[in-house]
């Protein structure tokens, strides 16, 4: 076990991984190179001792040394909780310059959009991930302690992901829609492909190709694709060459994907891994975001009947966020709930004051089977007998109030087919749009390397 388990769990955090490892912000810097006496020494001269060194300008903020070196011990950790063979020093340096100069520009960017998180928020996410490890939260800093990760810096990391995370929602994932006809194209052309039902398990490695590059620049890209490839035929471990070579976000973690169904993975990677057997590796590949280099680890068939236990439920949810604070949306939902109590309807009370797109019907969920909502609300709901109100629950979006109106047995196979379909046309174009929105962030801001000084 390991507590980057979090960290490089979902992604829609996969694709934070650059923020998985980030170190929290240094105070200002000192300027670059700065020195100060150390004071003398019976005995010795007087000396001068290295504060730190400043290594790049990300708008207006320095990023130092101290902050890469940081940086280096997480990943570091982290890839030997995982087995993957560091690259070269300086490869990894210029890996983790590149990662916090982009968190840079996005947490600057959620800075002036007034987007942020509570000191509330970031410790019950703490404690999420702490129960997900199946651990107490004594018991979790220690993990942390063993694995040499201070707890003050873990909770800026959280705080961190957490943050991204709202400005994917917000930026990106707010302005995704899938229609139902591209649903139903989707699911016609699936049936129409043999072997639908597969999923995949691939890793790879991404060379980014910036917007407007010149031939020149894009020949060089090849050429390190290319270069990548070599190693990997030669014998390299893919994870290595990947924590090496590759520009995505996942590069540390080996590039895995884990596992995802033909949709969720881009139509070059699926038109290549239908060639591929389990643990070949293909050529390089271009898309419009770069050239990419996959491993097919593994294959396997989800094609099964689903029968499982719905819930009828529904809720009021009263939302924390950069307006209502964690007391403030505790205190309205203890209010709702005290109307409840004394008779008031459910219905009438989701209307007026549930902050979900559900309010208008009552806060009707419909039928919810198992995993379509968060584990907190899940296991909440799960406890409630038929017409029983739930108390305050609290989720990853707010505060509820959950009521429980009937349960069923019910063979949802091509309901869960279609909202599979929904999901997976959702997340690749979300996965396509952060991608592109990262790369805008990082091309805007103005960057300046400073030059290692003799």
């Amino acid at each position: 076990m390991t507590p980057f388990r979090f960290l490089c769990r979902s992604v829609a955090l996969a694709t934070l991984a650059f923020a998985a490892t980030a170190v929290a912000q240094a105070p200002t810097p000192a300027p670059a190179q700065a020195r100060v006496p150390a004071g003398p020494r019976p005995g010795t001269a007087e000396r001068s001792v290295l504060l730190d060194r400043v290594v790049a300008v990300v708008n207006d903020e320095a990023l130092t040394q101290f902050e890469i070196d940081e940086q280096k011990k997480s990943v570091l950790a982290q890839m030997k909780s995982q087995n993957v063979t560091p690259p070269a020093a300086d490869v990894l340096d210029k890996q983790l310059l590149d990662r916090l100069i982009t968190e840079r520009a996005i947490t600057q960017f959620a800075k002036e959009n007034g987007v942020k998180v509570d000191d509330t928020q970031v410790e019950r996410a703490i404690l999420r991930i702490a129960q997900d490890n199946k651990l107490s939260p004594d018991e979790f800093r220690a993990a942390l302690k063993k694995e040499g990760i201070e707890y003050e810096k873990y909770r800026e990391d959280i705080r961190k992901e957490i943050v991204i995370q709202r400005l994917r929602d917000r930026e990106v994932d707010s302005r995704i829609t899938v229609s139902d006809s591209e649903v139903e194209a989707f699911i016609a052309s699936q049936n129409a492909q043999a072997g639908s039902d597969v999923e995949y398990r691939i890793s790879h490695i991404l060379v980014v190709v910036p917007e407007r590059a010149s031939p020149e620049q894009i020949d060089a890209k090849r050429r390190r694709a290319e270069e990548a490839l070599k190693q990997v035929r030669d014998g390299t471990d893919f994870a290595q060459v990947a924590a090496g070579y590759s520009d995505a976000p996942d590069a540390l973690q080996g590039g895995s994907l884990g596992w995802r169904p033909a949709a969720r993975l881009p139509n070059v990677f699926v038109e290549s891994a239908k060639a591929m057997k389990p643990g070949d590796v293909s050529t390089v590949l271009r898309s419009a975001t770069g050239f990419h280099v996959i491993k097919l680890q593994e294959t396997r068939s989800r094609n099964a009947p689903t029968v499982v236990e719905q819930t009828h439920a529904r809720h009021i949810l009263i939302k924390v966020n950069e307006v209502t604070s964690e007391s403030e949306a505790k205190a309205r939902i203890d209010r709702v709930h005290d109307r409840l109590e004394t008779g008031a309807k459910f219905e009438d009370q989701a209307k007026l004051n549930s902050e979900d797109g559900t309010a208008s019907k009552g806060g009707d969920l419909g039928w919810v089977s198992p995993g379509d909502t968060v584990p907190d609300f899940e296991a909440a709901m799960n406890k409630l007998k038929l017409g029983e109100i739930s108390g305050a629950v609290r989720t990853q979006f707010g505060w509820h109030l959950i009521q429980v109106q009937e349960r069923r047995t019910q063979d949802i196979t091509a309901e869960r087919k279609r909202d599979q379909a929904r999901m997976a046309l959702r997340q690749r174009k979300s996965d396509e749009a952060f991608q592109d929105w990262l790369r805008q962030m990082r091309d805007r801001a103005y960057v300046e390397i400073k030059p290692l000084e003799q």
